[in-house]
């Protein structure tokens, strides 16, 4: 897979890995027509293509990314009877899920209802490395 691809891809990977209650099991695949691309895996064995839908780059492709794993993240969390809100707004229990964004040219997760940047994508759960 290509480096821009991973790299946008990381913190996202990261975010799933730190505070989904699901884990993916995560496989890069290609296909002719889309290209190379990695699907997210969920225990039943169903499965969600992340594409690079708009052609953009760093910040915008990484929230791109990250809207497309809340959504395998939603699907899997539902599957498995489990409350199905990912990422959790903090702001908000029980509520609604952060959402995707670039702020300032830096992928973030945000409060939908107070627009309150929660932390950028791939910081979920705490600092990255801790």
């Amino acid at each position: 897979m290509n480096e821009e691809l991973v790299a946008a891809l990381a913190p996202v990977l990261r975010d799933l890995d730190a505070t989904c209650a699901v884990r993916p099991v995560v496989r890069e695949e290609r296909d002719d027509a889309i290209g190379e691309y990695v699907v997210l895996y969920a225990p039943d064995g169903s499965g969600a293509g992340l594409v690079e839908r708009f052609g953009a780059g760093g910040a915008e492709r990484t929230a791109d990314f990250a809207d497309q794993a809340q959504d395998w993240a939603v699907e899997a969390l539902c599957a498995e009877l489990k409350p199905a809100v990912w990422p959790e707004c903090p702001a908000h229990p029980d509520s609604h899920p952060l959402e995707a964004g670039v702020v300032r040219g830096v992928a973030v997760w945000s409060c939908p209802k107070s627009r309150r940047v929660v932390a950028a994508v791939g910081e979920l759960g705490g600092p990255v490395g801790s």
